[in-house]
């Protein structure tokens, strides 16, 4: 297979821990052909989509360099047998503008992972609505007063975006704490922008997990990301510590329910955020959490990846 990887700039990617790498690294071992595009490498011209890429050599065992590439070459992504869409966010309208190209891409044979309007209609905090039965008490509003209400009614909650990642911008708040008002000012930017406000849930203590679904099927690991001192948020980027363990009943729960939703609509790569027995996100636009399962357990998540695309039928 040829698989084409829509990715931030190379250089800032870092191999002792990035999924889309481990991805590329897994695909290498297996003889596939790894490239690699960023959005501004795509167009749209004469009623098809184009893309500048570049072949990839990987290096398996060193990091530094772990990449050679190639130079550009312009052509349309139906050529490859699969694309998968790792672009960080933030999904501001540059983001949401490559879902437009790549989905216009799909229509003349692309084979794009994750699918570009599925990665626009799963916001990553909201989809939780879809599974209702698994959520924490939660209000989704701009309004600060329904904001207050609820706090008084849960004693304590977290505030954050609708668009934030990497534990940015989320607030924990208590019934009497005096920040209050001056941090619902700014998260709702004055009441013109939709937050979401959650029931503080103290299992976060034991870990934000992060189970991966991979093609509708969980894998048996997930990463508890465990808060650090005096810190009321797990993700990694926020200063959390991985600890790799085996899924919960209720984890193998949620996914059971979420897994084939997420498969019917084309997402192949999902991360759902659980606390304590809570989905509390549904990560799709750039799932990680990988190579710390791999390392710690030796069970080869980005494998499952490749086992998925090598299933599908191939480009013509």
């Amino acid at each position: 297979m040829d698989i084409a990887f829509v990715l931030d700039p190379l250089a800032a990617l870092k191999p002792y821990k990035d999924s889309s790498i481990a991805m590329m690294r897994a695909a290498t071992a297996r003889g596939h052909g790894v490239y690699a595009l960023h959005p501004e490498d795509l167009s749209w011209r004469a009623g098809r989509v184009f893309a500048r890429v570049r072949r990839l050599e990987i290096a398996l065992h060193v990091d530094e360099p772990w990449y050679v590439v190639a130079d550009a070459d312009e052509c349309e992504l139906s050529r490859f047998d699969a694309v998968l869409m790792r672009k960080d966010p933030p999904f501001d309208l540059e983001y949401v503008y490559t879902t437009y190209l790549l989905e216009l891409a799909e229509a003349h044979g692309a084979r794009v992972y994750n699918r570009p309007a599925s990665l626009r209609n799963f916001n990553e905090k909201l989809s939780i609505a879809r599974f209702p039965q698994f959520t924490a008490p939660t209000l989704v509003t701009r309004d600060q007063t329904s904001i207050r209400a609820f706090l008084t009614e849960h004693g304590e909650i977290v505030v954050k975006p609708l668009d934030g990642m990497g534990g940015s911008s989320v607030f924990r708040l208590g019934r009497h704490d005096p920040n209050t008002s001056v941090i619902l000012e700014t998260i709702t930017a004055d009441g013109t922008r939709t937050v979401m406000a959650q029931r503080y849930l103290p299992d976060i203590a034991k870990g934000d997990k992060r189970v991966l679904l991979i093609d509708g099927v969980a894998a048996p690991y997930a990463l508890a990301r465990i808060p650090k001192p005096g810190e009321s948020r797990g993700n990694l980027a926020a200063g959390g510590t991985g600890v790799a363990q085996p899924l919960s009943p209720r984890d193998h729960e949620i996914a059971a329910v979420v897994g084939p939703v997420a498969r019917e609509h084309g997402l192949l790569i999902v991360g759902l955020d659980i606390i304590g027995d809570h989905l509390t996100e549904v990560n799709v636009t750039s799932p990680t959490c990988m190579r710390e399962i791999l390392d710690q357990t030796g069970f080869d998540i980005p494998g499952m990846v490749i086992d998925a695309l090598e299933a599908r039928p191939r480009a013509a």
